[in-house]
């Protein structure tokens, strides 16, 4: 909640830094992708910070450098400074996702279903409040006075939130396991299996499942259909105001209401995607949430009036919500011993996607027209849909009776 917050803050604060540093349209289209370029840029360091530091540090560290952001974007006077800021928030950020989906797989394990939604359903969350916090500070023209009241709340929740992470090995109701790290564990150690049984530590060698590794086939699978579900979600977020006003001819506050209802219908469907996801299973709850997220968008294209176009985006919004937390939570368990590793690989190149994708689009739209680029939006999401079957793919223990990798099921039987 702390980083939508944070994020929420500084969308909000866009327009009046504009105007105070007199950028030009070109200059602050320069600056926007700096955070997100500096947020992928990191992911390879995120994941090894994460099992090497542990996810629980890494959350906390990270947290409190979130946690003071606000102030130093809303008082950057110069566009050097502003620069740096978004750099720092890009950086900060990426350890901080990365973390924080590494402890959400680590609390699935503990309570042996879903969560991962929720925890994206609080980012959402985060990010309205952070959108209504920053309006509202912009209408009052705080100071940093005010801002600075916002960071120091903002710290006091992360030093309480981060008392209560787990642990790196984590057991049932959330106890942490007294089970050495296998990385920082002496090889020939006598461990514990989760079934009782006993069995010696094995040399560790390499940097976890990598990009050849075990798992290697599907992570770049993982990997690839992030790219495409992030490359779509970017569009309709991105383009739906300006699909609005210019294809539609909507007035006012119309276009705006596109990508209201978009996050709005994003946050309602986290927060029942866990439900989905202990029902269907991942793959299930991403084919549908990936066909629903297509039909939205077509009938948003398909629609004659601005209305329906926003009934479309919102239905597309509600698809979208569960597909990217299914993807991480399934990239975590390649390794779930060491999950920050996987969660970053998956991660850093579906956000080449949300990074790139809406410029994307716009070179497809002066190309072929807006519309039939949205259209292409809608086609990566059947994509997704189609290849769902890859989050149920069978895993293998990277190191046997160490890992805590899903096991193989039992002879004769057919996996789920």
């Amino acid at each position: 909640m702390i980083l939508g917050l944070v994020e929420g803050i500084w969308v909000a604060r866009i327009p009046g830094l504009k105007g105070r540093l007199h950028l030009t349209d070109g200059l602050l289209g320069l600056s926007l992708p700096i955070g997100p370029a500096g947020l992928v840029a990191v992911m390879p360091l995120a994941g090894r910070l994460s099992d090497r530091l542990g996810s629980a540090r890494l959350c906390r560290l990270a947290g409190l450098a979130v946690a003071v952001l606000p102030v130093a974007l809303w008082t950057a006077d110069t566009f050097a400074a502003l620069i740096g800021v978004l750099l720092a928030f890009g950086v900060t950020g990426g350890l901080m996702s990365v973390g924080l989906g590494a402890q959400g797989v680590r609390m699935e394990q503990a309570y042996g279903r879903p969560l991962m939604a929720s925890f994206y359903a609080s980012f959402s969350l985060g990010g309205l409040a952070g959108a209504v916090l920053g309006g509202l500070l912009a209408w009052l023209g705080a100071r940093s006075a005010e801002v600075l009241a916002v960071t120091v709340a903002a710290t006091v929740i992360v030093l309480i939130a981060g008392r209560s992470l787990l642990g790196e090995s984590a057991g049932p109701a959330g106890r942490v396991a007294a089970r050495p790290h296998r990385r920082t564990a002496r090889p020939g150690l006598r461990i514990r299996r989760p079934s009782g049984t006993w069995c010696r530590i094995r040399p560790w060698r390499g940097e976890g499942p990598g990009w050849r590794g075990p798992g290697s086939s599907r992570l770049i699978a993982l990997g690839l259909l992030a790219l495409c579900a992030l490359i779509a979600e970017g569009a309709a977020a991105s383009w739906s105001g300006l699909y609005l006003r210019d294809n539609l001819g909507a007035q006012r506050g119309i276009p705006a209401a596109g990508f209201a209802a978009f996050s709005l219908a994003m946050a309602a469907g986290r927060l029942a995607g866990d439900r989905l996801a202990a029902r269907y299973g991942p793959a299930g709850t991403v084919r549908r949430c990936a066909l629903l997220a297509s039909a939205g968008l077509a009938s948003a294209l398909l629609s004659p009036d601005s209305l329906g176009a926003v009934i479309g985006f919102a239905i597309s919004g509600a698809g979208f919500s569960c597909v990217i937390p299914q993807l991480l939570s399934a990239a975590g368990r390649v390794d779930s011993d060491c999950p920050g590793g996987g969660i970053a690989r998956v991660a850093g190149v579906g956000y080449l996607g949300l990074v790139g994708g809406p410029a994307l689009i716009g070179v497809c739209a002066s190309l072929v027209g807006l519309p039939a680029a949205l259209g292409m939006a809608a086609v990566l999401g059947l994509c997704v849909a189609a290849f769902a079957q890859v989050l149920d793919w069978p895993l293998r223990a990277t190191v046997p009776g160490v890992s805590g990798t899903d096991p193989a099921p039992p002879a004769g039987s057919r996996s789920r």
